[in-house]
């Protein structure tokens, strides 16, 4: 006999298990929240633009749109270039930074916006300071050596990054996390309650033995409370003393 659940018996599912979702729940946006706001490092992010163009030969010469197109296919080589051991090994040696190429390289990032000529540098660290040194330490050496690896004289810094005392972190977002928290407890507590339904074999209802057994239900037997069965008990024999009691003082009178 194929099965199928109606709208109706979701409801019933939920409504019946919605202490264990709401548990579920709660419990995910609070161990998210405290591995978010006590747990997880907050990571800050510096930031500076630098716009680099080809050397001229000739310096009375008008940049031409093959020019420009020039230097946008460049772009990815002058990311490569300022996160090669050439550029980092002087920043960590300028800086005196415990850490190696690699593990500086981890920690920049290198774009072109819209295909300007105009590099971001961003470099994310723990402190926002020493990101703001390393990113500006990292744009100063590439603008000195830049010109020694390839035809380039001219390499200005637009925005260099700035100092903070209270600088906001890029990550962890405490929100997002919560929200997404919110989100698979509720799914995990959804999917335990029609998981724990399904596995319920135990019958409960007329419906139930129905479904079972195939035949129809013609009667029902009610459960039996004890406490009730006590009272009634109490009652019939209150009034069997009762109906006793007049019966005795009939027979005086008599």
């Amino acid at each position: 006999m194929e099965e199928t659940i109606s709208l109706q018996d979701i409801f019933k599912t939920l409504k019946k298990r919605a202490a264990l979702i709401l548990s579920l729940t709660v419990i995910a946006v609070i161990i998210a929240a405290i591995v978010s706001f006590f747990v997880l490092t907050p990571i800050y992010q510096a930031n500076n633009q630098v716009l680099v163009n080809q050397k001229k030969e000739d310096i009375t010469q008008q940049m031409t749109s093959a020019d420009i197109q020039s230097n946008l296919q460049l772009i990815n080589t002058y990311n490569e270039i300022i996160k090669s051991p050439a550029i980092l090994s002087i920043v960590i040696e300028n800086l005196d930074l415990p850490l190696t190429t690699g593990q500086l390289a981890s920690k920049i990032t290198v774009s072109n916006a819209n295909n300007s000529q105009v590099l971001n540098v961003s470099v994310q660290d723990e402190n926002y300071n020493v990101a703001a040194d390393m990113a500006n330490q990292v744009v100063e050496v590439f603008k000195e050596e830049v010109p020694k690896l390839m035809n380039i004289d001219n390499v200005n810094i637009l925005a260099a990054a700035q100092y903070s005392d209270n600088p906001t972190p890029i990550k962890p977002n405490k929100m997002l996390n919560i929200a997404i928290a919110l989100v698979i407890g509720l799914m995990i507590g959804i999917g335990l309650a029609f998981l724990l339904e399904y596995l319920d074999t135990t019958v409960k209802t007329e419906q139930d033995i129905e479904e079972i057994i195939g035949l129809p239900v013609i009667g029902i037997i009610s459960i039996i409370n004890p406490e009730e069965m006590r009272k009634e008990q109490a009652g019939r024999a209150s009034r069997s003393r009762g109906q006793k009691r007049i019966v005795d003082e009939r027979k005086v009178r008599v």
